[in-house]
């Protein structure tokens, strides 16, 4: 694996944790349960994760094509 795909790869996990952390942890940002603010955490987590999850994914990809 070159250096950039690393680098990608490393990116999109960091991504990735941090969805999951915002969507397991909403408490801690203070947003209720119906609080406007708590559906958009949980859709932002679920956008950060996705797109960390699909960064990786490209990068072992192309990793192990090459």
């Amino acid at each position: 694996m070159t250096r950039a795909l690393a680098i990608q790869a490393t990116i999109g996990a960091v991504v990735a944790i941090s969805g999951v952390a915002i969507l397991t942890r909403p408490g801690v940002l203070r947003a209720g349960e119906h609080d406007p603010r708590g559906h958009a955490l949980r859709i932002i987590g679920m956008m950060l994760f996705a797109a960390g999850f699909m960064g990786t994914g490209f990068a072992v990809a192309y990793a192990l094509a090459a």
